[in-house]
């Protein structure tokens, strides 16, 4: 009897140690998955989050050429008009100078 008893345990053992086994692979095949999964989905918020930076660089740099164009103008037009005015101081101190020497 013990013989039997004994021999239907270790089936049972052998046949539970299998299906434990499947178990565990299938487990392990679902972690596996799983992390499979999230690191696809990390990659793609990794992926869309360094467009959205670039798209505001983009944007910055756009906004920064912009205003940089306007303050090249703006000094431009500065020395433009300083230019003339000296220009003008200069050529009404030569007639200046004309004028004392002439006797005007």
């Amino acid at each position: 009897m013990r013989i039997i008893l004994v021999a239907v345990l270790l089936a049972l053992f052998v046949v539970t140690s299998g299906r434990a086994e499947n178990s565990f692979k299938e487990g392990g095949k679902e972690v596996g998955q799983g992390f499979k999964k999230i690191g696809k989905e990390t990659g793609q918020s990794f992926k869309e989050g360094g467009k959205e930076v670039g798209q505001g660089f983009k944007k910055m740099g756009t906004e920064t050429g912009h205003a940089a164009k306007k303050t090249g103008q703006s000094v431009g037009d500065w020395f433009r008009e300083t230019g003339t005015k000296t220009g003008e101081a200069f050529r009404q101190m030569g007639r200046d100078i004309r004028g004392f020497f002439t006797g005007r």
